[in-house]
């Protein structure tokens, strides 16, 4: 179906992404059900030289979807189904679907599951080719460590669309594309619009083995502590505490390998910060863990928190509506890794947005715990280079005044910079940090202005992984059809 301005359905979808400072505004958007109707929006968009784009769950935080250059917008939300591919022996799953429609399918069909993010309104699409992270990715790794094919389609050299199926055979001649698409991002090579998952190494023919079996029962924990209880050297100590912990228990064969927490460090207008714990409910051991584990944060802090915990079924935590800021949905963030904890100084400029008395946006410092098996696979065997980091860091701000767009942005920037001062303001590979999250993109990487650390963009994002991302580039897509602020330049 294509929609145009002035069509009933336009403005829905034209306004579908997450943040509302962009706002698509394009001639046409094709809503496809196939591949061979996106093989004929790209090349209708190679013939009328229009700027082509995709959309999936639309939860991009940047303009790389929704920039006005961009005339023709291909919507896949329409593509979601899944299922079992006997042929291929795995997974099916299109890239419209959403998270939340992934797991519930795996798990009521087959009992299994994918470590993907806590988001269930998320898209599948850009959130696997970006390499996606979440509850069970620290005792099963990354999405992309269970990818085995990709369909794409691709302008090709002739200027033609072709749809090709990549998959992680030794042997496969498009392997390259595939490899391309487990953390190189999407919006670069073509359009995805399916994706194949088993886990590297499962055998037998049945499906229920192919996939991690996510526990039957969790345990998740909110643990608050009042901004009014949090002195400076209070709340130094906690984040300090935290970051020790993670330093000291990410390795893969820890016993909160099955452990997931996000520490939430919300601007002090919020009037507190929590931490979001999801443990293993069916284990003999999990309130001692959990125990040791608020015990550790806690030493030498005198503010006492509340802590609520809760027993859900898998799926009920799973399905966990996480994308709810009301009208608070102007935005703007950037994503990191830690290898090891924030340093002091560190600590202190955190705190200092955000206790910032002039800032009235939704503030947030997100440190998700990392590591484990995620770290036991090799920074070149996929386009995700960060493989020894032990903490995902995002800072982020939310509001809805359009009024307070620069102001908002600026304080995301001051804080950038104060506590990445010492790199020059990003957090730049070396023996504490290890560069930037493509799924969290900051375009101010790529602008001057802004990075003055004297690495480019596309290494802080991608490292060593950089120039052969640029090879696939140039095979699949030579002309630089698919291009944003933020894609990969062909070779």
């Amino acid at each position: 179906m294509i929609i145009r301005p002035g069509d009933i359905q336009y403005a829905a979808l034209a306004s579908r992404g997450y943040n509302t400072r962009f706002v698509a505004t394009p001639d046409e958007i094709w809503l496809v059900h196939s591949a061979d109707q996106v093989e004929k929006a790209i090349n209708q968009a190679v013939g009328k030289n229009q700027r082509i784009t995709v959309r999936s769950g639309g939860h991009c935080f940047e303009d790389l979807v929704d920039n006005p250059e961009f005339r023709l917008l291909v919507d896949t939300k329409e593509m979601n189904r899944i299922s079992y591919d006997a042929d291929m022996q795995a997974f099916a799953v299109e890239s419209g679907a959403t998270l939340g429609q992934v797991y519930a399918a795996l798990y009521q069909g087959w009992g299994v599951g994918l470590p993907a993010g806590v988001c269930p309104e998320v898209g599948v699409g850009g959130h696997v080719a970006g390499g996606g992270y979440g509850p069970l990715s620290r005792k099963f790794g990354l999405s992309v460590d269970h990818l085995h094919a990709v369909e794409v389609v691709v302008p090709g050299c002739e200027g033609q669309a072709r749809t090709v199926v990549a998959t992680r055979r030794a042997d496969d001649p498009n392997r390259d594309l595939w490899w391309a698409h487990t953390g190189g991002g999407g919006g670069s090579f073509g359009i995805v619009t399916k994706y194949w998952f088993r886990t590297p190494g499962s055998t037998g023919t049945d499906p229920t083995g192919f996939l991690p079996k996510p526990p039957a029962r969790v345990l998740k924990t909110m643990v608050t502590w009042q901004w009014a209880d949090l002195t400076e050297a209070n709340f130094t100590r906690l984040v300090m505490n935290h970051g020790a912990w993670h330093a000291a228990n990410s390795s893969a064969d820890s016993p909160y390998a099955m452990m997931h927490s996000s520490f939430q460090l919300m601007s002090s207008m919020a009037t507190i910060v929590q931490l979001d714990i999801t443990m293993d409910n069916t284990l003999p051991h999990t309130q001692s863990l959990l125990d040791a584990y608020l015990a550790a944060l806690s030493a030498g802090v005198s503010a006492t928190p509340t802590v609520a915990g809760q027993d859900l079924a898998w799926l009920d935590f799973a399905l966990i509506p996480s994308v709810h800021y009301e009208n608070w949905t102007r935005h703007k963030s950037m994503g990191g890794y830690l290898r090891k904890p924030f340093t002091q100084a560190q600590v202190s400029a955190l705190y200092q947005s955000l206790t910032d008395p002039t800032h009235t946006g939704g503030g947030l410092v997100y440190l998700a715990a990392y590591g484990g098996k995620i770290n036991t696979v090799g920074s070149s065997d996929t386009a995700m280079a960060q493989r020894d980091s032990i903490i995902k860091l995002w800072y982020a701000s939310n509001w809805a005044d359009p009024a307070r767009d620069q102001a908002e942005v600026d304080w995301i920037r001051t804080l950038r910079e104060s506590v990445h001062a010492s790199t020059g303001g990003f957090p730049v590979p070396n023996d504490q940090q290890d560069g930037l999250y493509i799924n969290y993109p900051d375009v101010d990487s790529r602008d001057p202005n802004f990075n003055a650390t004297g690495v480019p963009w596309s290494t802080l994002y991608y490292k060593d992984n950089y120039p052969r991302l640029q090879r696939v580039k140039r095979a699949y897509d030579p002309k630089n059809v698919f291009q944003n602020p933020l894609s990969i330049d062909p070779a």
